[in-house]
């Protein structure tokens, strides 16, 4: 499976996602948007993975990349890619489906448990994700969801945790992809957003989590691994019918 990623800050990277696909023996390529860098074709991938960000999804005046990231995005979804959106890349999903994305009552910032909806329990991509887990958060933003997409979790702090839509695209509002080193990053280069709140928690309590990160990794692979079965079951089906 070819995998390509866009990446929006320094800081801010695929970390177990690429752990992941090396050992599986996947391709990864990269676009840094913040840097201006070309977007492939959509024939160039199967998965395309939209990381997260400090910027919003409306800062197309500081950010004037995000009006392509958004087209680019889109037509990933009309050619029926894989896509999945973490935090920033979850909302960019969600405006580009036909969502709104507006400042959430509370900011999280840490790690805080998610639920899984009912319908999300029959879903092929979440049916395999515990009822409850803790994930890692970073986003003071949500969003609302078009009829088509389906809300697969949510949380105390933020209705909306996670969707899926036309069952090739995901969004999660939250960090599965969390390393230690990912989170002390982002400790380290938005500590101006870490301030008192009820999902807000201080920097020693983010960092040195090793069994939240254990769990919060094991769903992420299993994520994964779901959307590579979906993958070759596709990919079989295509070759099937090429040899005809």
């Amino acid at each position: 499976m070819r995998i390509h990623y866009l990446q929006h800050v320094p800081f801010e990277s695929i970390e177990q996602i690429g752990v992941w696909a090396e050992e599986k023996g996947h391709t990864i390529t990269s676009t840094m948007v913040y840097e201006n860098q070309h977007f492939p074709s959509a024939a160039e991938f199967d998965l395309l993975v939209i990381l997260g960000g400090p910027m919003g999804v409306y800062d197309e005046s500081s950010f004037p990349w995000i009006v392509e990231e958004k087209q680019f995005i889109q037509e990933a979804i009309q050619q029926r890619k894989f896509v999945l959106g973490i935090c920033l890349g979850a909302q960019l999903i969600a405006e580009v489906i036909g969502g709104q994305v507006y400042k959430n009552e509370h900011k999280e910032i840490g790690w805080f448990p998610v639920k899984l909806t009912e319908e999300a329990k029959q879903s092929t991509i979440f049916k395999y994700f515990p009822d409850e887990f803790v994930p890692f958060h970073w986003h003071g933003d949500t969003f609302s969801l078009p009829d088509k997409a389906k809300k697969m979790a949510f949380s105390k702090g933020c209705i909306n945790q996670a969707f899926v839509y036309e069952d090739h695209v995901i969004g999660l509002q939250f960090h599965l992809e969390s390393s230690d080193r990912s989170i002390q990053k982002l400790i380290e280069n938005c500590a101006d957003e870490i301030e008192a709140g009820m999902y807000v928690q201080a920097a020693h309590e983010m960092a040195a989590q090793p069994r939240l990160l254990i769990l919060s990794n094991a769903v992420l692979f299993t994520l994964l691994d779901t959307l590579e079965s979906s993958w070759k079951v596709i990919k079989g089906t295509t070759n099937t019918y090429n040899n005809v």
